[in-house]
């Protein structure tokens, strides 16, 4: 059931990503992008995984070697769990950078890089995003 659930959801991730970088107006992005849909319902194979691989039990949060000591015993469960974990956040920070740029009129084409990075390197496109609309700004202030 780990896998099936597993790659069900690594694939819809694929194509709800793309749908942020190549739809974003379309209606049914739109939808996604202003209610975190997705994220709810990674929220619920997070808890599934979880649950299945004992829950989080004696894991310690508080060091670097306790950190090491989750990926090092990790199962499928648990790993799939971490893997939802990130998939839930980067598209819910992907929703929110299309959210922001959209407010403050950044042209599409401008976040797709900083997009395609959340989606495959989480902080790097959030990083690339805050430089986006930083030029955007000084653009702005020098109009």
């Amino acid at each position: 059931m780990t896998t099936l659930l597993f790659n069900i959801a690594n694939s819809l991730i694929l194509l709800l990503w793309a749908l942020l970088i190549f739809l974003p107006k379309w209606k049914f992005t739109k939808t996604l992008i202003g209610f975190p849909w997705v994220p709810l319902v990674l929220s619920v194979f997070y808890i599934y995984f979880l649950s299945s691989a004992g829950g989080l039990v004696g894991a310690d949060f508080s060091s670097l070697d306790g950190i090491t000591a989750l990926f090092k015993n990790a199962t499928p469960d648990s790993a799939a769990a971490g893997w939802m974990h990130y998939l839930a956040f980067d598209y819910w920070v992907g929703c929110w950078i299309i959210r922001h740029s959209q407010k403050r009129e950044i042209p599409h084409w401008a976040i797709t890089l900083p997009l395609l990075f959340t989606f495959l390197l989480g902080p790097v496109g959030v990083l690339l995003y805050g430089l986006v609309f930083g030029l955007f700004q000084l653009k702005k202030g020098a109009a």
